[in-house]
């Protein structure tokens, strides 16, 4: 039945929105379905306890992208992680490899090569984390006793690098099929997954009394302020004025196009940069709790000292994390982004910079501003990234969520939103050109 009021090119294009809403809410429910499937052999309660000795360890970050999957070891415990860590990896290497750069150079087709290799390194990833968690789940005796250890190693493999393909493969399908980024909705949906409970706690302890009311309010009204300096700072850029030469054919001289921009956000390098210092950071505090009774000895002793020293709320800890993501941010949108590729684009086209002179200086001029801005998104990202550790271990005030998480939730919500418009308004432009008629014009 058509909606009154609504033209019917509107009604159609917002029928394909709706049906692209629907498969992505069908996604996103067959996911969090997947996060309470246990691996086959596993007992969950004491995967649960070991979580609870193991707070503040990398585990907690893995749980968080896994949108706790891996607290319950599920069949897709592992989530998105190796999809991420290979097309990381990839990214990488397409930078320092000259033959994956000329792939990457094809269009169209050196993308679905990129994206080939890309699902390959996954299962590869994804095989290796899975030997490595069920051999750790083995030894700590986590699996049901009568299960033989070949049967045990064959199953929950098998089970999580299964899991982990199906995740890679429903993020390609929500990006193709549904409304943004599959990947990163897959995240934000583990993300939110968690923020009812988180919130509910909240509450509870302003019942018992031991979190005071008006700290609550103050804590609701900072959360929403840092939300607004995360949208602000996200959608920041630097646009460079691009004007484009005076063209003659013969004798005939067409008119420059108008002026354009070429846009450099504040912070190129995304969450990538926080990923990767977390990762780093936790790791030697994982290595020590995960070796427990095994690290005695000198070597022990220096790893848990290590590990207490550079452990959240530690000064070492918040120097560490902060300088990591800062140079981790440099590292990072050195490698997605080339200023002397982009001037030689420009040149190509017939472009250039107002008071710049083509070619190397305007890639210098680019490169300048781009290491300033970076300079200024890098800060952002250690502030916003150290600012709820800094409130939890110094002031002692309960977060909700992390600053990573901050970050991740804000970013995907704002791409969201972007899509959706301008899947409006591509339809909207349809509905127009099709009430111009120009189809008639054309047979005159």
């Amino acid at each position: 039945m058509a909606t009154p009021g609504l033209p019917l090119g509107n009604q159609k294009g917002l029928g394909e929105l709706w049906s692209r809403l629907k498969f992505l809410l069908l996604a996103i429910f067959i996911y969090r379905v997947g996060t309470h499937i246990p691996v086959p052999g596993i007992d969950p309660e004491r995967v649960a306890s070991l979580f609870e000795q193991n707070a503040g360890t990398i585990l907690g970050m893995v749980n968080m992208f896994s949108g706790g999957a891996f607290e319950r070891m599920s069949i897709v415990a592992l989530g998105i992680m190796p999809y991420i860590s290979a097309s990381i990896i990839m990214q990488m290497m397409s930078a320092v490899s000259p033959s994956l750069e000329a792939i990457k150079k094809e269009g169209e087709a050196g993308r679905r090569k990129i994206s080939q290799y890309t699902r390959w390194l996954t299962v590869v990833l994804a095989l290796v984390q899975a030997v490595v968690t069920v051999a750790g789940l083995n030894s700590n005796g986590f699996a049901y006793a009568g299960l033989h250890p070949v049967s045990f190693y064959v199953i929950a493999v098998t089970s999580l690098v299964t899991g982990a393909v199906f995740m890679m493969w429903l993020g390609e399908q929500i990006t193709e099929r549904g409304v943004g980024n599959g990947i990163s909705m897959l995240i934000f949906a583990g993300i939110v997954a968690g923020l009812p409970s988180a919130i509910g706690q909240a509450f509870e302890s302003t019942r018992q009394g031991e979190l005071h009311p008006l700290m609550l309010l103050l804590i609701g009204f900072a959360a929403m302020g840092i939300v607004w300096f995360v949208v602000r700072m996200e959608r920041g850029q630097r646009r460079i004025t691009i004007q484009y030469a005076r063209k003659q054919v013969g004798r005939q001289g067409y008119a420059a196009q108008s002026t354009s921009h070429l846009p450099l956000k504040v912070n190129m390098a995304g969450v990538i940069p926080v990923i990767f210092a977390s990762s780093i950071l936790l790791f030697p505090a994982s290595i020590a709790q995960w070796s427990g009774s095994a690290s005695q000895g000198k070597a022990g002793d220096i790893l848990q000292e290590l590990a207490l020293m550079i452990g959240p709320g530690q000064p070492l800890n918040y120097v560490l994390f902060g300088a990591l993501i800062i140079a981790f941010c440099f590292v990072y949108t050195a490698m997605i982004y080339n200023p002397k590729e982009v001037a030689d684009n420009l040149k190509k086209g017939g472009a250039y910079i107002p008071g710049i002179r083509p070619g190397e200086q305007s890639a210098r001029y680019i490169d300048t501003i781009l290491t300033r801005l970076t300079v200024i998104g890098s800060v952002y990202i250690a502030a916003v990234a150290l600012m709820p550790q800094f409130l939890i271990y110094s002031a002692g005030v309960p977060v909700l969520l992390g600053g990573t998480s901050l970050l991740i939730v804000v970013v995907v919500v704002m791409d969201f939103m972007a899509q959706v418009q301008s899947h409006l308004m591509s339809h909207q432009y349809d509905s127009v050109m099709k009430k111009a008629n120009l189809q008639s014009i054309g047979r005159r």
